[in-house]
């Protein structure tokens, strides 16, 4: 069947969003952090999701007017992996560019010759919006691929399974 490939895309969008959902819960578990192992604040961490594949390379690359290929079945088995490993992945975890947040302290051991100390760039309003973000994606691509298990049981159902 053609549209099991969308349990790939499905799947691969739940992959990524859990990775993003995971580098979030980092960020606000790090936000206190103020002197880590490199002796830095934390700085906070991004998620780049990319889509697996070239969407666009791919229909041109199977995009024919072939009229031989168009008979029924043979246009299917020479096209059947065009979506295969197709959906989005996390090709990039990056850290933030904003400014660590300088705290006057003079008598922390940790403070600069100003008598700052910098805190961690993460700002947990930002993270608890971009969790339920990510949340909201995580459940949109739970609810496709459910689509697809009900219309695999259909199918299955009327083909007399």
């Amino acid at each position: 069947m053609g549209f099991l490939s969308s349990l790939d895309i499905g799947h691969s969008g739940l992959s990524a969003q859990r990775l993003r959902m995971d580098i979030i819960s980092q960020n606000i578990a790090n936000q206190d952090s103020y002197n880590t192992a490199t002796g830095e604040p934390y700085c906070r961490q991004l998620t780049v999701i990319s889509e697996k594949k070239d969407f666009a390379g791919i229909l041109n690359k199977y995009t024919t007017r072939d009229e031989s290929t168009h008979r029924r079945g043979v246009y299917y088995r020479a096209n059947q992996d065009k979506y295969r490993m197709a959906g989005a992945e996390i090709t990039a975890v990056i850290d933030d560019t904003a400014p660590m947040t300088p705290v006057y302290d003079p008598e922390n051991p940790l403070a600069d010759e100003n008598g700052y100390i910098y805190h961690s760039n993460v700002d947990n309003t930002k993270e608890q919006t971009d969790l339920m973000a990510a949340q909201r994606a995580y459940e949109a691509n739970a609810s496709a691929i459910e689509v697809v298990k009900a219309m695999m049981s259909k199918a299955q159902e009327l083909k007399g399974n």
